[in-house]
């Protein structure tokens, strides 16, 4: 038997479709970096940080706003009178760390973006995300220090509490590593 033949279609040239552009969703639209939080501990870490923020402020004109937090400093007693907090070296170490962040602020950033600094005292990654919200801050630069195993463990990372818990954008900076 013969096998039929089917009808050969003709082919028709349409012209080319002009290709569609992604248009920015509702939230790249509104997507707008006006103000940035490094917290600075004035490791190599932390400034390393904000050498990584400056940059960022700068692209989207946006103010930088540096924290430094005091954990408050607590001596076991003698005799069972429980725990001791000596207010006069906390007082010390804030009003050093304020000092200590202006010249930073002027080595690292000069005038080239709006910024200011403040010294909080309590729980590093709880004062962070609380300065963070009361300032309405777009993102926090924050360094990691890049300890893992059992010192990760052991002593936790203030940079991973603050990814977990921030209200808003974090962008961690990983230690150098050397080449």
């Amino acid at each position: 038997m013969k096998k039929k033949s089917s009808p050969k279609r003709a082919r028709v040239s349409r012209p080319a479709r002009p290709r569609r552009t992604a248009k920015p969703g509702p939230a790249a639209e509104k997507f707008s970096i006006h103000s940035i939080l490094v917290p600075i501990d004035f490791s190599l870490h932390s400034k390393n940080a904000l050498k990584y923020a400056v940059p960022l402020a700068e692209k989207f004109k946006a103010s930088l706003h540096l924290v430094y937090v005091v954990e408050p400093t607590i001596y076991p007693a003698d005799l069972g009178f429980g725990q001791v907090v000596l207010p006069g070296v906390e007082e010390e170490l804030r009003e050093k760390g304020g000092e200590e962040l202006q010249s930073l602020m002027e080595k690292e950033i000069g005038g080239r973006v709006k910024s200011s600094c403040a010294v909080r005292t309590g729980n590093p990654h709880q004062e962070i995300l609380r300065e963070a919200e009361e300032l309405g801050v777009a993102l926090i630069v924050v360094a990691t220090h890049g300890h893992s195993g059992v010192e990760h463990m052991l002593f936790g990372s203030t940079a991973d509490r603050i990814v977990r818990n921030a209200k808003c954008p974090v962008l961690t900076v990983r230690p150098e590593q050397p080449k």
